[in-house]
């Protein structure tokens, strides 16, 4: 009788982040922004992201060397400086 090869289950993005596999359920692309996204998100161009974010108290992480370093910004802090910049 030939022996069927066992077929490997494909491994899904959901696979990957789950907490049974390791992880701890929450991918980078759910925890980071990039900086369009954050300029998007205040409604401000990236230039301004550029310059002016970290003058006025939001910090970015910075991957990369030189013209291609990418900077990203946590969710939860961009959403802690929103809520600080709230005029009562």
């Amino acid at each position: 009788m030939p022996v069927k090869p066992q077929s490997l289950p494909d491994q899904t993005r959901s696979d990957i982040d789950s907490p049974r596999r390791g992880g701890r359920g929450d991918s980078v692309e759910h925890v980071l922004m990039d900086t369009s996204e954050v300029a998007a998100m205040l409604n401000m161009s990236t230039s301004w992201v550029y310059k002016e974010a970290s003058k006025l108290g939001l910090k970015g992480y910075k991957f990369g060397r030189g013209r291609n370093a990418k900077i990203l910004y946590k969710k939860a802090e961009v959403f802690k400086w929103l809520e600080q910049q709230r005029v009562h």
